[in-house]
């Protein structure tokens, strides 16, 4: 088996460990020469230092860090994360010792001074005392690379030492790993940690904004999203989630500027509907990834079909049986097509539905599907009703197809929402990349044809699929029915499929055995 990239680095540091000590030769202050900031002692973005990364290399290697740091704190940055790793990171202790005493001096003048954090793959207990010495008010502590007596030894030590352990979670044994500190540390414990998730896999870096979004209930009152904030919008996005902390770093690294937008768009945000919506879904989507229907596979697998959405319900009876066969999402279409539903229509099915299925589990994968409003004009009587509805909790969110998403701090009164973009060439990808930089996790692509919206039975084409989906998990809509979803799952393995005229008789008549024919192809 090939070494994945933490087991590299982790590899690596060890061995320059062993040649170099703990310093790394680089000469550490006999004591500590600052105060202490309490690391998030107030919600707000951590803003990373970084030179470069494992997946990208270089981003900044000529950076000033003592610059970079004053950029960050005339920004308001609640911290700084300062990485010191050196063969993948290009960081340094020397650029911790750096930054710290700059915080130090401006604190003397009165200005804006922000706590800073050592982030690096740390393995010893001693490695704590010197990222103290050096100036640290908070160390992060990876759970996936330390067993649980090294994770509470280092714990504690940084306890002792008044400073924060930043501890970081991303796979199940994390989890269990967070309790066993938690409890360790005591009454105390909830000065010392802060938790964090990253939606970056350190095995193979991949991003995936909806990680954070599935465990935030997992975590204690102070955690953090990290990495994947490319943008405002995605700052506001993990807001949303109710984390108090973000952790941005390539972004503002190559683009200091950014930093007030990013900063200014976490703190101004709040948790919310939308948040609500994104958690629900993204804990659902992992309930789901494995079942009893499938002991064979191990654990960290994906379960081998979509969650699956059925659209343009009108009818009670189709959108119970689509609920029973294990439907995730039921769209109802506010726009003025034959699918055109009703504001009594979705209140009733709603209360009956909810009431039939409710929530049985913690993560909601076993209760209602997630009813959802489409609507293609938000300023038409029939997308305000939806909206409206949303916002009542009547709908779980708002489908916004082909309509741009609200600005980051609009509306006054946010209701939660997700996007879906009509494509049909490669340019039409754009508009896809400019939703993301929005902070939408994810983006429902559906088969383009001109003056319809959908519903239209036409597939997007393969090869435009092939070359410009990109590497961001996918939903699809448009064509997909129970004679060709089979071969559309093997070949893009999209995390969401959304089905309309695929198992119709007619506009919003659904047929039955259609419905059971396709589920049942995706349970095979």
């Amino acid at each position: 088996m090939s070494e994945d990239i933490l087991s590299k680095i982790v590899r690596m540091r060890r061995e320059d460990i062993e040649r170099l000590g703990l310093n790394f030769g680089i000469e550490i202050p006999e004591k500590r020469r600052r105060g202490h900031i309490e690391f998030l002692g107030t919600p707000g973005a951590i803003l990373e230092v970084k030179r470069a990364s494992p997946s990208k290399g270089d981003i900044a290697p000529d950076l000033d860090p003592v610059g970079l740091a004053g950029t960050y704190a005339d920004a308001h940055a609640q911290a700084v994360s300062v990485l010191t790793e050196g063969n993948f990171f290009k960081g340094t202790l020397r650029d911790l010792i750096a930054v710290a005493d700059s915080m130090e001096e401006r604190a003397k003048k009165g200005l804006h001074a922000c706590a800073v954090l050592r982030k690096d793959f740390l393995l010893y207990e001693d490695e704590i005392d010197i990222a103290y010495r050096c100036g640290a008010d908070a160390v992060l502590l990876i759970a996936r690379i330390l067993d649980d007596g090294q994770l509470i030894k280092m714990a504690k030590r940084a306890q002792g030492l008044g400073i924060q352990a930043f501890v970081e979670v991303r796979e199940k044994d994390d989890f269990r790993k967070l309790d066993v500190v938690l409890e360790a540390l005591g009454a105390d414990a909830a000065k010392t940690i802060v938790a964090g998730v990253n939606s970056r896999d350190l095995a193979t870096f991949h991003t995936d904004p909806l990680v954070p979004a599935a465990v935030r209930g997992k975590l204690p009152a102070k955690a953090v999203f990290e990495s994947g904030i490319l943008s405002a919008g995605d700052a506001a996005y993990a807001r949303n989630l109710g984390f108090t902390g973000i952790l941005v770093g390539e972004a503002v690294a190559k683009n200091p500027p950014l930093a007030k937008e990013v900063v200014a768009a976490f703190e101004s945000g709040c948790e919310n509907a939308r948040g609500k919506f994104w958690k629900k879904f993204a804990e659902r989507r992992d309930a789901k990834r494995f079942s009893a229907k499938f002991p064979e596979l191990a654990e960290g697998s994906v379960r081998p079909h979509p969650l699956v959405k059925i659209c343009g319900i009108t009818r009670v009876e189709d959108g119970m049986l689509a609920a029973e066969l294990g439907a995730d999402m039921l769209g109802f279409v506010f726009s003025t097509t034959k699918r055109l539903t009703t504001e009594e229509f979705v209140r009733g099915f709603a209360a009956k539905i909810r009431l039939c299925h409710p929530e049985r589990s913690v993560n909601g994968a076993e209760g209602s599907p997630l009813l959802v409003g489409v609507i293609t004009d938000p300023e038409s009587p029939e997308g305000k009703t939806a909206i409206r509805l949303a916002r009542e909790g009547v709908l779980d969110a708002v489908q916004l197809h082909g309509v741009n998403p609200p600005k980051v701090g609009e509306p006054a009164e946010p209701f939660a929402h997700y996007c879906a973009a009509r494509v049909g060439e490669a340019s039409d990808f754009d508009y896809v990349a400019t939703l993301r930089t929005c902070g939408e996790p994810r983006i429902l692509l559906d088969a383009k044809v001109e003056g319809i919206p959908g519903g239209t039975g036409k597939t997007i084409p393969e090869s435009l699929l092939l070359e410009k989906a990109g590497d961001l998990p996918l939903w699809l809509a448009g064509g997909i029915n129970p004679e060709n979803v089979g071969e559309i799952v093997a070949k893009f393995r999209p995390e969401l499929i959304d089905v309309s005229s695929g198992v119709e008789d007619a506009p919003g008549i659904k047929n039955a055995e259609k419905m059971r024919k396709l589920f049942e192809i995706l349970q095979k």
